[in-house]
């Protein structure tokens, strides 16, 4: 069946700016419950009766989850389109909650982070798609920008509103009524989102899994997939690791500082992430050239970043940490460079999945690097400094494979212009991170 097109969109409506928005609240929720355990690790330690390496699974099962399950949501939004996989994301999502809220035990805690996991994972691949039906390429951008903004309120509210009402109503009641609200939610995105301007929803035809296991590794072979795969690798795990588990306990357990200022200081990553995305994404509009400088700058930055905090002698001061945090948190909107070079490098009909393979990188680098630092905090007994050397650790690797796949991505654009083939002037002008998509010998 040949690949379908994405719509030819001249303006979009003001009812695709409203289904867009009612899809960018299920983000938002979809973040929150991500999120929650970033500050309520060390209330789940207790409820659980675990230590750090146990309680660093929670996060290590739920983000394995989410980043097992992207190539297949692709699938399921081009089969069902992306308002019935929305809708079941939130059902999965509230579930997932209401079994946080009623746990009482570890097995039956690790069950309930699984499932939502799994909610988590079919939103923002849905959002992107209906984002891609109801407006014109040239917003597509821009909408995804302010997508992840509003997924970023969610994070907020994962920070001190969340540490408030733990401390109020507590644990149960806190994760029941946010588990029932974004069941309910489920319903106002069954009546009104729509697939599509006109309504209907493109039926896929029956999903062959030898060819799909064919168009992933035709994707992954593909220098550029591999490069985006290393740089969301290596932007996007650091500020997951500390805001969605160990930020927390690093500051109140490690660094002594009240629980109300280490989740206030939480916060830095949210703003950060939502002033720094709209910008990155501008600039990479207008200078496609600048993508790779920008990944090299901020891991240069990030390296010196973690050099400072874990070489500070005592308490690192709030005056250090807030600056610190701050450019951290500039790796989420700089991981969006991997997704696209992931456009850039493939064909249309095989962007999606080259899309879903990049969002793996950075879940896989959270998972590793996240049950890390609970074996190290174990085996040192609560030695913070020393269990965030597997951040470094991680973040080594990842800067190093990914100058070996830039490498070799551009050497394959050189080489395609020695056979002679055509090259897009655009492509030409950009050749610090040299697409490599191959087009016909110009005649």
């Amino acid at each position: 069946m040949p690949p379908q097109q994405a719509p030819v969109i001249g303006k979009a409506s003001r009812r695709s700016w409203f289904i867009w928005f009612t899809a960018a609240i299920v983000y938002l929720l979809s973040v929150f419950h991500r999120t929650s355990f970033g500050v309520a690790g060390l209330e789940a330690a207790d409820r659980f009766g675990v230590g750090a390496a146990a309680l660093s699974t929670f996060t290590v099962l739920q983000v394995g989850v989410y980043a097992a399950m992207q190539i297949p949501t692709g699938v399921l939004v081009d089969r069902f389109g992306p308002r019935k996989v929305l809708t079941a994301a939130l059902i999965f999502l509230g579930l997932g909650q209401v079994l946080v809220a009623i746990a009482d035990t570890y097995a039956l805690g690790l069950l309930a982070r699984g499932v939502l996991g799994f909610g988590d994972a079919l939103t923002f691949v849905s959002v992107l798609r209906l984002i891609a039906a109801h407006f014109p390429g040239r917003q597509y951008a821009v909408v995804t920008s302010f997508t992840t903004a509003i997924g970023f309120l969610g994070n907020l509210a994962a920070t001190v509103p969340l540490t408030l009402l733990l401390a109020g109503p507590g644990w149960t009641p806190t994760f029941l009524a946010a588990g029932l609200i974004t069941a309910i939610y489920s319903a106002v995105v069954a009546g009104r989102v729509r697939d599509t301007p006109a309504g209907a929803t493109p039926k896929a035809g029956p999903v062959d899994a030898r060819q799909l296991a064919r168009q992933v590794r035709t994707a992954w072979r593909v220098p550029g997939t591999r490069l985006g795969f290393w740089v969301h690798f290596s932007t996007m795990f650091a500020p997951n690791v500390l805001t969605l588990l160990w930020g927390v306990p690093f500051l109140v357990q490690g660094q002594g500082h009240p629980a109300a200022t280490a989740s206030a200081l939480l916060t830095v990553f949210v703003f950060g992430s939502m002033i720094g995305g709209p910008l990155v994404g501008s600039l990479i509009s207008a200078r496609p050239g600048t993508r790779m400088p920008l990944v090299l700058g901020y891991l240069a930055g990030a390296a010196a970043v973690w050099a400072l905090l874990l070489s500070w002698p005592g308490q690192i001061p709030v005056g250090v940490l807030v600056p610190a945090f701050a450019f951290l948190s500039l790796g989420g909107p700089a991981s969006m460079i991997g997704f696209a070079l992931a456009r850039d490098y493939n064909p249309l009909s095989r962007v999606g999945t080259a899309t879903g393979v990049v969002n793996v990188g950075g879940f896989v680098a959270t998972t590793l690097t996240a049950l890390a630092v609970g074996v190290l905090l174990q085996l040192t007994g609560g030695q913070f400094r020393l269990a965030l050397l597997a951040v470094v650790a991680v973040l080594v690797l990842g800067t190093f494979r990914m100058l070996v796949w830039w490498l070799r991505a551009r050497a394959e654009l050189f080489a395609a212009q020695e056979r002679g083939e055509h090259v897009p002037v655009q492509v030409r002008r950009h050749v610090w991170d040299a697409p490599t998509r191959k087009v016909p010998a110009a005649a």
